[in-house]
C-alpha cells in the first residue's frame, strides 16, 4: 500500500499585527508555525488541517478580540458560535468548504506591507507511482487567488509550446 504526503509551506512570512486574533488562532492549528521578528512562519508537513478542534473559551475569546476586523473567517465563526451549545467545552470548525485562502486575502486586504502572499505545496509518495508526485502554488492578492497543480502548469506551459508562443531555444 502507498502512502500519499503533501507538505505545504507559506512563504510569505505574515506580520502578527496584520492578523486578528481569531485569524491567529485558526492558522495556528490549520498549519504549525515558527514565530521570528514579529512574523509568522506556517507550515505543515502532512498538509493543512481543515477540520480544527478549538477550546470553546478561546475561539470565543479571539472571536470577541476581532469583533472590529471584517472578516470572512468571523462571519463563519460567528455562524458556528451561534449553533454551538453554550456549554460546549470544544467546537469543531469545518474549514473544507472554506479553506485558508481566505483567511490569507483578508489580511492580504488589510495590510500596509503584503501585497501578497505565495503558497507552495509538494505531493509526495513513499512508491513510484505516476500519480504520487507533484504539487501545487497558490498566490493570494487583494482581488485574487491563483492556484494551480504542477500537472496544470505543465498543460499551460505545453500549450504554449504548441502554439508557438515560446521559443524553442
Amino acid at each position: 500500500m502507498a502512502d500519499y504526503y503533501t507538505t505545504i509551506v507559506v512563504q510569505t512570512r505574515i506580520p502578527l499585527a496584520d492578523m486578528t486574533p481569531l485569524e491567529r488562532l485558526v492558522l495556528d492549528r490549520v498549519f504549525n508555525s515558527e514565530i521570528e521578528d514579529g512574523e509568522a512562519y506556517f507550515h505543515k508537513w502532512d498538509g493543512p488541517y481543515l477540520m480544527p478542534c478549538l477550546p470553546a473559551g478561546d475561539l470565543r475569546q479571539a472571536f470577541a478580540q476581532s469583533a472590529d476586523t471584517a472578516s470572512r473567517l468571523a462571519d463563519l465563526v460567528r455562524e458556528i458560535l451561534a449553533k454551538a451549545a453554550p456549554d460546549a467545552a470544544d467546537i469543531e470548525l469545518d474549514l473544507s468548504m472554506f479553506s485558508y485562502e481566505p483567511i490569507f486575502q483578508d489580511i492580504v486586504r488589510r495590510s500596509q506591507t503584503l501585497g501578497h502572499v505565495s503558497i507552495v505545496a509538494s505531493f509526495d509518495c513513499s512508491k513510484m507511482r505516476p500519480d504520487g508526485f507533484g504539487g501545487m502554488a497558490i498566490l493570494i492578492s487583494d482581488d485574487e487567488i491563483f492556484s494551480d497543480s504542477t500537472d496544470g502548469l505543465i498543460e499551460k506551459w505545453l500549450a504554449l509550446v504548441y502554439a508557438g508562443a515560446c521559443p524553442k531555444d
